[in-house]
């Protein structure tokens, strides 16, 4: 089985995280603040980092920093705040998910199962073939100009590729129109509201069940557009 390091100063949750894991077969490697996480992962094999953004010497945002120069694995950061701008601020940093305390032990056990088990797959369809992305059911092989959403083909025009393409490259990170615009059209952008606003909504009528509330193709309001990191 995995072996998953828990990383938290409050040694209450990280023990009581470290039981329900052990439940599941797992092996609990533990540390109490970045520093030691960082140790832990530069000295044995560890698969998934669960980790504490409010820590002492160095804090859950910074280590994760500087733990993805270094290491892909799977990271699940654990906080007591809830808005959105620090789950997209520990999204950005390269966090794979965000659990806001206090938490149910059994959904994160989910989360852990569900993140080892997508770093597996990704991991595995990587060694036969690069340029793969993927968001939950939502993949771009990029190698092939192909989109599918569960696994049935979906049309995009080129310029809708390309938008949908750069989002799903950079998931869990807010662009704005502007920043879109000029990554896509290459060019200065002037009024490119509309211009931008009509490919996401036909991208996103292509690729969501629901496109007035979508999984994958979401808006942050007063700041641009994402693809949600599922």
């Amino acid at each position: 089985m995995a072996n998953i390091l828990v990383c938290d100063d409050d040694k209450d949750i990280v023990e009581a995280i470290g039981i329900y894991l052990e439940q599941e077969g797992y092996t609990v490697i533990k540390a109490y603040d970045g520093v030691e996480a960082i140790n832990v992962l530069r000295s044995q094999p560890v698969d998934l980092l669960i980790i504490d953004i409010m820590m002492p010497k160095l804090d859950g945002i910074r280590a994760t920093l500087k733990i993805r120069e270094e290491n892909p694995l799977p990271i699940i950061i654990l906080s007591a705040k809830s808005e959105d701008a620090d789950k997209i601020l520990g999204l950005n940093v390269g966090a794979d998910d965000y659990v806001t305390k206090p938490f149910n032990p059994l959904e994160l056990v989910a989360r852990v199962k569900s993140q080892l088990r997508r770093y597996t797959q990704l991991g595995a369809v990587a060694e036969k073939r690069e340029n793969i992305y993927q968001t939950g059911g939502l993949m771009i092989d990029d190698d092939r100009k192909e989109v599918s959403v569960d696994g049935d083909v979906v049309k995009l025009t080129p310029i809708e590729y390309r938008i949908l393409l750069f989002l799903v490259r950079n998931q869990g990170r807010v662009f704005s129109i502007n920043q879109i615009y000029e990554r896509i059209w290459e060019e200065e952008a002037i009024a490119a509201d509309n211009t931008v606003a009509v490919h996401i909504r036909h991208i996103r009528e292509k690729i969501e069940i629901n496109p007035k509330e979508p999984r994958y193709l979401k808006v942050v309001w007063g700041l641009g557009y994402k693809v949600e990191k599922i």
